[in-house]
């Protein structure tokens, strides 16, 4: 791994972070649930941190590109050439951080690339939040390491979710609590 490389707000991670983490697959309601969810954290005073690469994943970085939320990409390569049109207005209004941990050259998300950064996406975070981890996958074995380091995982509560609610996920009765978290992010430094 190179040197951390930025583009945007570094003073975005001073500020309270919720890691989103996502399996490629997910069940329709852990969608519609997360839909929702980030329709309500888009506007909070929070940071949404995360690779945004999954399906689900780039679904919310739209919802989140249309609010106020600051918002710390992390891809799993180098800082891209060119920024994409809809980061440019986010960045200059200081609410984006694009933040790589690997050498520029690396210009391809790779399986062991992407476990780098959700890693370090994680360890960044104050909470992770987790719509949805498939039984047995990678990002599964993610939130089991989250667990055990002491930090805050919270997962939609539902049967689906039930092997991350076995490994000690904070179950989240209805899709307010995330956001009652967000309303006072000082309130997420203490995790």
């Amino acid at each position: 791994m190179a040197r951390v490389r930025s583009l945007g707000n570094s003073a975005l991670l001073e500020r309270a972070k919720v890691a989103l983490l996502c399996s490629v697959k997910c069940p329709g309601s852990a969608i519609l649930r997360t839909y929702d969810l980030m329709r309500d954290v888009r506007n909070e005073k929070v940071i949404v941190i995360s690779g945004f690469h999954s399906p689900m994943e780039q679904e919310c970085l739209t919802i989140l590109l249309r609010g106020t939320c600051g918002i710390i990409l992390c891809p799993a390569r180098g800082l891209p050439a060119r920024i994409r049109t809809e980061f440019r207005k986010p960045i200059d209004d200081g609410r984006m951080l694009v933040l790589s941990a690997f050498d520029d050259k690396l210009r391809r998300a790779t399986i062991q690339s992407s476990a780098v950064r959700n890693r370090f996406v994680a360890q960044l975070a104050d909470a992770v939040f987790v719509p949805y981890a498939s039984p047995g996958g990678s990002t599964e074995t993610l939130c089991a390491e989250i667990v055990r380091s002491g930090k805050l995982l919270y997962t939609f509560a539902g049967e689906y979710n039930g092997n991350l609610i076995g490994i000690g996920a904070v179950p989240l009765e209805h899709d307010s609590a995330l956001t009652a978290l967000c309303d006072n992010a000082a309130a997420l430094q203490g995790f």
